[in-house]
């Protein structure tokens, strides 16, 4: 597949088999990922995977705990709040791993920097066969002092992207998109 076939593929993946990711592939997509631009070439990130079914339950029973605390106003529909009251949600759908990318400290771009990274580990997944999603829910409850200490991220590391990663059954079909807000000064 080439890239361009891998941008318009790829998809958030909310469905997984059983199958594990093997080291090797997920090594293969953080390769991938800090081949990302960086601001000043800083390279600012660092990389947690979490592949213990414990610790994935256990975070997404914080994270939804957490945010049905916190909530803020865009999160206050019904249908989420349902969905986070649900104790049989898990918030990772199931993946087999979690793959969170961490800004090492602060820095005016990093968060830019590691979306960029998570950008390339997505396309990169795709183009292998594996499926991603970013997790927006989880984000609130692993930067709080638990998170970062259930993560065992060194002081000053902040999570940002928070990839789900695993085999879906089907690929996922594609999404119609809008057209975009285009405007050409010259």
């Amino acid at each position: 597949m080439d890239l361009t076939q891998a941008i318009y593929r790829r998809r958030a993946v909310r469905e997984f088999t059983e199958k594990p990711v093997d080291e090797k592939t997920i090594r293969r997509l953080i390769d991938a990922a800090v081949q990302a631009p960086s601001a000043i070439n800083r390279q600012p990130w660092s990389f947690c995977v979490v592949r213990d079914k414990a610790v994935l339950s256990k975070i997404s029973e914080n994270a939804k705990t957490h945010l049905l605390e916190t909530a803020p106003p865009d999160l206050e529909s019904p249908h989420i709040q349902d969905m986070l009251r649900d104790k049989s949600f898990d918030i990772f759908y199931g993946a087999p791993a979690l793959i969170v990318i961490a800004a090492e400290g602060p820095s005016e771009w990093a968060v830019e920097d590691c979306t960029l990274a998570a950008q390339n580990l997505m396309l990169a997944a795709c183009n292998i066969g594996v499926g991603s999603c970013w997790i927006g829910l989880a984000q609130s409850w692993l930067r709080s002092e638990d998170g970062v200490k259930t993560l065992e991220l060194p002081e000053g590391h902040v999570p940002v992207a928070p990839i789900i990663i695993g085999y879906p059954p089907v690929w996922p079909p594609e999404v119609p998109r809008q057209s975009p807000d285009i405007r050409w000064i010259g």
